[in-house]
């Protein structure tokens, strides 16, 4: 299956968006907007389109992050996905931002964590097929260790450094530590594409977001 696909991700301030045909990273473009992408995701999702010759009609699937992370970032991805799927007439994938985290890890047992402000971590962990080991949770980065399984462990992170001092003293002091890119699309879009190809794609009026944290998140996240 030779078929194109359209990742995004704009549940933090980096956000990112790629091009992916039969399987295989056309281009990814890191987009940085602290103020939000609704104002500017829609230009840089044509331009890239532009460059290969494509329109949104050649798209077989879009894929979106689906969170966790700020709110209006991820209803932003959402709704741009939803929105170009039903004018074309395609499915939706959507994938958790620490599912694409994993991707970038190697060990069997991969503990993923993203950075919920206020003091508090998103974290989940994977193994090396993708298939979820521990629901991802919002907690403090010290509590987490202490629910994490026995076994080898690769953290992955795309800034891990606050954390360190954390593992100091505790069993996971000499566990691998991978620093995964700020862009994600990439990662998305493998994974989507995989599922695409597997029947998995559904209709965006099916699609929702996966926030983990309640709804006072937004008001966490932009503090700081």
């Amino acid at each position: 299956m030779n078929a194109f696909l359209l990742a995004l991700d704009t549940t933090h301030e980096f956000g990112s968006i790629a091009l992916v045909e039969g399987g295989k990273l056309r281009e990814e473009v890191l987009l940085h907007s602290p103020d939000g992408f609704g104002h500017v995701l829609f230009g840089h999702l044509g331009r890239l389109l532009e460059r290969h010759g494509r329109r949104v009609d050649d798209m077989e699937c879009f894929a979106a992050a689906s969170g966790p992370g700020s709110f209006t970032g991820v209803r932003i991805g959402l709704a741009c996905v939803k929105g170009l799927a039903e004018a074309a007439g395609r499915k939706v994938v959507t994938v958790s931002n620490l599912e694409a985290l994993a991707r970038f890890g190697t060990a069997k047992q991969r503990a993923v964590v993203l950075d919920a402000r206020r003091g508090e971590i998103y974290g989940a962990v994977y193994d090396a097929a993708g298939h979820s080991l521990h629901d991802p949770i919002v907690a403090r980065f010290p509590e987490w260790l202490a629910t994490l399984p026995e076994g080898e462990i690769e953290f992955i992170s795309s800034d891990f450094a606050p954390f360190q001092p954390a593992l100091e003293g505790t069993r996971f002091e000499k566990s691998r530590i991978t620093t995964a890119p700020r862009a994600l699309a990439a990662a998305i879009g493998a994974i989507a594409y995989e599922r695409y190809c597997a029947g998995l794609a559904r209709d965006p009026a099916g699609i929702d977001a996966d926030y983990i944290r309640r709804s006072d998140a937004e008001l966490y996240w932009k503090e700081n």
